[in-house]
């Protein structure tokens, strides 16, 4: 349990023992959510005033994870202080049952909850922090809200309608795809739309654009006013065409907002249906700091496709209580990463080589800091643990890839006249925001409505972990990909090496040749390089150096510290997963490639 408010504020919280008759039964489960960071900036004041309660209903439920997270949150563990009063405000008695759990002793006369519930942002907990983009956090001059990180719901209510009031100081501004009623509620169908529509609260500036008939807003926190919304808009303008053109010239919804937060810590994005939060580094808005903003924005920002307009049950019915995986995870974000990318390249915002040099950066990241063996399928069904976890990142990356060589078949079996995201745009016709795809027969779905080949490739190289066949599919294209090329240049190594981060420290996972030679064993934390505490880019520069010349590791073992001095082999440099245009390319190749570049 939490507690983190100060005395005075607890005796006020505790003070309602004598508070007035509460009003009427409201219809709608009715929240407000309170926060004063000048009296108290690490937790929220929840109070729920609900309809009449049915005894079967006296289960009150905190998210255990939530869509699109793919993480263990727990949000029972920041709660304190839970209370509930019948109809007179007299209190009730209450049971916690687990970590996520509150069981209300009368629910039949409950009529008000409330609680107290610590920000994730600056809350120590033992295991599963939670990302900050998907968190909550309070201070001085902003907030972020996430609905899972502050609201709970009655077991059997979580599809109720419900309604929002915040109350945070006057001087803030708020930004979220919602609006609010002329008294400031802002309404909502149920507890996962809560949970899909972030907020961002403070000293913000906005600006909004019109795709087709959506209207898109920008909300953005800057913490020393570097970042701008109408610049970062600017900057987005041409990929959110891109996008429009991409998804056939008009969007799968109708209004979306942007929230992004700049300030000492990247954490990155998480996409919502109809809006999208970023935590990233505030710097100044570059041509390439922006480039980078609007990668990921890309990515987000095709959420809407998938798995807003694609999806399984799995992700329509979702689980709150317990944890579930998704087989097509592959589908909500390797494809849509795939599409981040693509539309950029046919949008013409981004050149052929640059593209390239992305499928070379996805391929090491497969090839060298995962397990090749383990499935896409079986990544998505385990994505929640912490086995599944170790791998995650690799739905980005393989995911990615996968995605692009099914482009690339799919565009070979038609011809050139149906690619993936002809068949997406199919996909989300035919199913759309309120009707799933089949969780267990979609890969039989998919390869129905195109060639039965497809159901080959889906078997091979998501359901299996058969390695990808980049060079085949890329040379109908007339792309080059090399593996590996020699160069005949020697140049200093430390040999194999593997390092892994645990909480906020690095760990050696696999140690070999000079390293092991130097005495660092596997387990070891890796506390300095040359001298330089908690800054490891030296170890990217290490064949700079000459053979046979010495790097000085700080490592620490069973808490002790200690300098070990490695000697740097002699490999030879060799350059791998290379991808270039194929000067000698047919004339049927070079059409394809052309369809494949605008196949818009």
């Amino acid at each position: 349990m939490f507690s983190f408010i100060r005395p005075l504020a607890l005796a006020a919280l505790l003070a309602p023992a004598v508070a007035p008759v509460l009003a009427k039964a409201p219809r709608e489960l009715t929240y407000t959510v309170s926060m004063d960071p000048a009296t108290n900036s690490n937790a929220f004041q929840v109070k729920l005033a609900l309809p009449k309660l049915k005894k079967e209903q006296s289960i009150y439920q905190f998210a255990a994870t939530a869509p699109g997270t793919y993480q263990v949150m727990d949000m029972g563990r920041y709660v304190s202080n839970f209370q509930a009063f019948d109809a007179k405000g007299k209190p009730l008695e209450v049971k916690q049952l687990s970590t996520n759990q509150w069981q209300l002793s009368q629910p039949d006369k409950t009529r008000e909850i409330r609680y107290t519930i610590a920000e994730t942002w600056d809350t120590p907990v033992k295991e599963h922090n939670i990302y900050r983009m998907c968190g909550s956090s309070l201070e001085t001059d902003h907030a972020l809200l996430n609905g899972q990180t502050l609201l709970g719901y009655p077991q059997g209510m979580q599809d109720k309608p419900l309604r929002l009031k915040l109350e945070y100081p006057s001087g803030w501004k708020a930004g979220s795809v919602l609006v609010p009623d002329k008294e400031g509620y802002y309404h909502l169908q149920g507890y996962d739309h809560a949970v899909d529509s972030p907020i961002l609260l403070g000293r913000l500036t906005e600006t909004a654009t019109k795709l087709g008939t959506t209207d898109v807003a920008l909300y953005c926190y800057s913490a020393t006013d570097k970042v701008q919304a109408a610049p970062l808009l600017g900057y987005m303008q041409k990929m959110l065409n891109a996008a429009q053109a991409f998804f056939g010239g008009q969007l799968p919804v109708q209004r979306y907002a942007f929230l992004y937060h700049f300030a000492d810590r990247s954490a990155g994005a998480w996409e919502h249906s109809y809006s999208s939060e970023y935590v990233l580094n505030e710097t100044e808005l570059t041509p390439e700091a922006a480039q980078n903003v609007v990668d990921i924005a890309a990515h987000e920002f095709f959420h809407v496709m998938t798995p807003l307009n694609i999806h399984s049950e799995v992700i329509e019915h979702f689980n709150f209580v317990q944890p579930t995986g998704s087989e097509h995870l592959w589908l909500y974000e390797g494809t849509t990463e795939w599409a981040s990318h693509m539309m950029q390249l046919r949008g013409g915002l981004v050149g052929l080589d640059d593209y390239l040099s992305t499928l070379h950066d996805k391929v090491t990241y497969d090839r060298t800091r995962t397990d090749t063996t383990y499935s896409l399928s079986r990544l998505g069904l385990n994505s929640f643990s912490d086995e599944g976890q170790r791998q995650y990142g690799n739905i980005y990356q393989r995911g990615a890839l996968t995605a692009g060589l099914l482009d690339l078949r799919l565009l070979e079996l038609s011809g050139g006249k149906r690619g993936l995201r002809d068949v997406l745009l199919e996909l989300a016709k035919q199913y759309g925001p309120n009707k799933p795809i089949s969780e267990k027969n979609f890969f039989q779905d998919f390869t129905k409505m195109t060639y039965p080949e497809i159901g080959d490739f889906f078997a091979r190289y998501v359901q299996q972990a058969e390695s990808l066949p980049l060079q085949e599919y890329y040379a109908k294209v007339g792309i080059r990909y090399e593996p590996i090329r020699h160069t005949g240049q020697q140049i200093a190594t430390l040999g194999a090496l593997g390092l892994a981060p645990r909480e906020t420290s690095v760990y050696f996972t696999k140690v070999g040749g000079p390293v092991q030679a130097a005495g660092v064993q596997v387990g070891d934390q890796l506390v300095a390089v040359d001298g330089v505490r908690n800054d490891f880019t030296a170890l990217r520069r290490v064949a700079s150096r000459t053979p046979g010349s010495e790097l000085p590791l700080t490592i620490s073992r069973n808490g002790q510290e200690q300098t070990v001095r490695v000697k740097l082999g002699s490999t030879e440099a060799v350059q791998r997963y290379l991808f270039s245009p194929d000067p000698s390319a047919t004339p049927a190749q070079l059409a394809l490639r052309q369809i494949w570049m605008k196949n818009l």
